[in-house]
């Protein structure tokens, strides 16, 4: 099967979050499997073109865009750990800038940036000769792909026969626009955008309402949040539309990239470890706090390591841990570490505990991949108290790390960790639902309490390290949901 993947985001190149490596790992887990996949991506500014081999090509693809033509150079890479192809659009205009979307408002232009990133995806295609049986978007960066396939390119030759597949990674970015714009550079008329019409929705464009209704399948990041999306306000206000797809819509749990997270392996961790032999984690907790100042004296006392690895955002709890930490950190014998970036509010506020609390919180504002990779391994409790979390990642790393994760029943997170019994010695984490401080304490209490009863405890973090969340899975379910949309596609 010929793959056309499409993203906004794609680790190791670009990646903010769960998309990044979503989009990083199921192409190569799909190349193993015998298929040939492509990617297209947008060359930004900070990507470090000598570190992963990109190199620039001759080739200069017109791009339509409202009555005019505008013009991208490709770049070729590949993904890393496989001989998948990336091609990275550059264009000065839209891409040659620092940063992918301008947070913490957005560029101003980043409705002609990624409706360009559409446009550009099929005729990239035609100068490669590459005919996709499927092109897979994700999230509403490049939701344009699939009306433009459905009423434009799909009555050429070379895209008669391809499906479109519309992946939701996160509901809450709908990619709203002014139709007087994104309409025409998109390929259509404001003839087609009226109360009621595929393109209108509260006098706007949305373009993931415009994706929903275009493309042949529709999957989301968890079977639970797809239940969230379709039948509470979880949905932000697309609930009846993709109610009305139900039959063209499901849930596929994300799966890691066990070549990049793995203890047995990783090279960015102190030590490796195993299921086997838990020591190395050990080592792996003491060699990140000396990292970070510690003595050994301090070290004589057995706290345990609660941490995190998260966009400083309302949407990952950050306000109950705002609430919660200084009185956890006041009557619990315990450590805290972050890594993270976002709001000014909270990177002002973990500064703050950084400083009052001196080792016993170990706070860095910003992005390291490096850094979260040794705090997976370091911790013991992994703490997520998300408002919502369409799949999250982290909980599986930490699963896979022995680190026992304590999350809120949301999303992908109930789909993952499941309330550790001590009558039975099943589960692999702590639980909590109600969104408060008082739920989220009750949890942590729990877990920290656990972490002194050292047989259940390894108990729990031996069962984390035994459950398969491999992207294999994942990228398998994927390929039948494109065996699934190329069957809608009438000869």
């Amino acid at each position: 099967m010929n793959i056309l993947l499409t993203a906004a985001e794609v680790f190791p190149f670009a990646k903010t979050g769960g998309l990044g490596d979503v989009c990083g790992s199921l192409p190569k887990e799909w190349e193993k499997l015998g298929h040939n996949v492509i990617v297209v991506m947008p060359k930004y500014a900070n990507i470090d073109t000598a570190k992963f081999n990109i190199q620039p090509t001759d080739i200069v693809v017109p791009v339509p865009m409202d009555y005019w033509t505008e013009y991208t150079r490709l770049w070729r890479g590949t993904l890393p750990g496989s001989n998948v192809p990336v091609f990275f659009l550059e264009n000065a205009e839209y891409y040659g800038r620092l940063g992918i979307y301008g947070d913490p408002e957005g560029f101003w232009d980043n409705d002609r940036r990624f409706i360009f990133l559409c446009r550009a995806v099929f005729e990239v295609a035609s100068v490669l000769d590459f005919t996709p049986d499927v092109v897979m978007a994700n999230d509403w960066h490049t939701a344009f792909t699939m009306p433009m396939l459905r009423i434009r390119y799909r009555f050429t030759e070379r895209f008669a026969r391809t499906a479109g597949v519309f992946a939701i990674h996160n509901m809450a970015f709908q990619g709203h626009m002014d139709p007087r714009r994104a309409l025409p550079m998109a390929g259509f008329t404001m003839s087609e955008f009226y109360k009621g019409s595929w393109f209108e929705s509260y006098g706007v464009v949305n373009s993931m309402q415009v994706a929903l209704w275009f493309a042949d399948k529709i999957v989301t990041v968890s079977p639970r949040y797809a239940s969230e999306i379709r039948y509470t306000s979880a949905g932000y206000g697309l609930q009846s539309i993709v109610d009305a797809r139900g039959s063209d819509f499901l849930g596929i749990l994300n799966g890691i990239d066990e070549n990049e997270w793995n203890p047995e392996t990783d090279p960015r961790i102190y030590g490796n470890y195993s299921r086997e032999n838990l020591d190395g984690k050990m080592f792996n907790k003491y060699a990140f706090l000396k990292s970070f100042g510690v003595t050994d004296e301090e070290m004589q006392e057995d706290m345990p390591i609660i941490g995190m690895v998260t966009r400083l955002t309302d949407q990952k709890g950050i306000p109950l841990v705002e609430q919660a930490l200084e009185r956890i950190l006041s009557n619990y014998p315990v450590r805290f570490t972050i890594l993270g970036s976002g709001g000014e509010r909270y990177e002002k506020f973990f500064r703050y505990i950084g400083a009052k609390y001196g080792h016993r919180a170990l706070v860095t504002i910003g992005y390291n991949d490096d850094l979260a990779h040794k705090i997976e391994a370091a911790s013991d409790i992994f703490l997520m108290p998300s408002l919502f979390e369409p799949c999250g990642l982290n909980q599986m790393y930490s699963l896979k790390y022995g680190t026992v994760p304590v999350v809120r029943a949301v999303g992908g997170l109930a789909d993952t960790v499941r309330e550790y019994n001590y009558s039975t010695g099943e589960g692999n984490g702590f639980v909590f639902y109600d969104y408060d401080t008082t739920d989220m304490g009750w949890a942590l209490h729990r877990a920290i309490s656990g972490y002194f009863d050292k047989p259940n405890w390894i108990r729990i973090a031996k069962n984390g390290m035994a459950e398969n969340n491999s992207a294999v899975q994942s990228a398998e379910r994927y390929l039948e949901v494109f065996r699934w949309a190329k069957e809608k596609i009438r000869y």
